[in-house]
């Protein structure tokens, strides 16, 4: 398989390919007689997996790691499962800090009180020191 028929395949692009290859998570491919790369089916089924796990926000040490987890079928999977986890708790972070940033958000964009822009508590709120700023 060309790499273009790979990239059309997972929806990853070439460049994207390359780059996973020089980072070592593809192996380097075979080459045709014209100096293509050549990819087979255990290549497709790898690209899958980074590209779900890069979907889900994992980082390249993490895909890294599991990939070379996923290689040793024997072994216990606690930690993919660590990984996993950790992974989970971030994301939860991340929302809460989100949640976070909408309230206080919602809160300004709430002061608006129509009017001038000369007069708009919008822009007043962007310009006055957050709270967090001023006890730094």
């Amino acid at each position: 398989m060309t790499i273009g028929r790979l990239a059309e395949a997972t929806g990853v692009k070439v460049e994207t390919i390359r780059y996973y290859e020089r980072a070592g998570l593809i192996a380097p491919p075979a080459r045709t007689a014209g100096n293509y790369r050549a990819y087979a089916s255990d290549d497709l089924d790898r690209l899958r997996f980074i590209r779900r796990t890069r979907d889900l926000g994992f980082t390249l040490e993490e895909v890294r790691a599991m990939l070379d987890l996923a290689a040793q079928r024997d072994r216990s999977c606690g930690t993919i499962d660590a990984i996993a986890t950790k992974h989970l708790d971030e994301v939860d972070r991340k929302i809460a800090d989100l949640q976070g940033l909408r309230r206080e958000l919602s809160a300004i964009i709430s002061s608006c009180a129509g009017g001038t822009v000369g007069q708009c508590r919008i822009l007043e709120a962007f310009a006055e020191p957050h709270a967090r700023d001023a006890a730094a």
